[in-house]
């Protein structure tokens, strides 16, 4: 059994590690606003984007359209792309978004398919390359805070191996904030865009539309940006979720240890009321003796 000593050492440190918790807990609260009003404030921009995506390509059609939209036509090599946080302590935040992609990946490389691994955030990089070192090509560190920079590196590099024809079909995985308590990983289909389920197309009443330029013209420089978009919203979804997501487990983290220190603390009680009762047997005895 413990001394006593032993065990007021063991409560102290508990107690310490219990305001680390707490200061944390309040931390992410704090942040958790910001990061959440980012996230919402950056929807609808995205989900305009596409919405003008959607109409364009809706009359485009053969040969005209471009390969950002349409493909290759072909599906053996996949790119996937996995952002999550650069930091733990947050429950499963990072490991929900890393086993979706690690099911999709074990599935395509079950298939035959050529797979390669490009991850926005340290989490992402450690748990899946111990598993898919081989199919590692690159990776980006997501930072304190979701930086539009980082999303066009991605997305450069993303074009780039698409234009060059190692990819065929391009899906991000990452973690759409939905409430305080529900973060929900999510697949996202950048290569051929995907755009029709999240951006119905507008009603136009009757009335027809000229482009100028044309739209394959507009589509080439709207394509290439939508990519940045839609990893850029996914980087600020997963900031909201990271921080909601922290914030409940540091919670759960400072209750624990409050409950360690109450049962500590009764164990260390009963630890020397009976060596008190003890001592006093001692003297008793002793004095009974003489």
């Amino acid at each position: 059994m413990a001394s006593l000593k032993e065990m007021r050492n063991r409560i102290g440190s508990v107690r310490a590690t219990q305001k680390i918790t707490k200061a944390m807990q309040m931390v992410a609260a704090a942040k958790l606003r910001r990061a959440q009003d980012n996230a919402q404030s950056a929807r609808p921009y995205a989900a305009r984007m596409a919405a003008v995506i959607a109409n364009l390509a809706a009359g485009i059609s053969g040969d005209g359209a471009p390969r950002l939209l349409v493909g290759t036509g072909a599906d053996r090599r996949h790119l996937v792309v996995v952002a999550t946080a650069d930091r733990g302590l947050s429950g499963g935040f990072n490991s929900s978004i890393v086993r979706a992609a690690r099911e999709r990946i074990g599935s395509l490389i079950g298939q035959g398919k050529d797979v390669k691994i490009i991850t926005v955030g340290k989490k992402a990089r450690d748990q899946l390359r111990r598993l898919f070192g081989a199919n590692f090509i690159a990776h980006f560190d997501a930072g304190g805070a979701p930086s539009l920079a980082v999303a066009e590196q991605v997305s450069g590099e993303i074009r780039r191996l698409f234009e060059a024809g190692e990819v065929d079909v391009v899906t991000l995985y990452f973690s759409r904030f939905k409430s305080v308590v529900t973060q929900t990983p999510t697949a996202q289909q950048l290569i051929p865009a995907q755009v029709e389920g999240a951006a119905p197309l507008v009603d136009l009443k009757g009335a027809s539309y000229e482009y100028e330029p044309d739209e394959e013209t507009i589509l080439d420089t709207l394509l290439p940006r939508n990519i940045t978009t839609q990893l850029f919203s996914a980087m600020l979804e997963n900031q909201a979720g990271f921080f909601a997501a922290q914030m409940a487990a540091m919670d759960n983290a400072t209750r624990n240890a409050g409950d360690m220190i109450a049962g500590l603390t009764l164990q260390y009680n009963r630890t020397r009321q009976a060596q008190i009762t003890k001592e006093l047997i001692e003297i008793i005895s002793g004095a009974e003796a003489l």
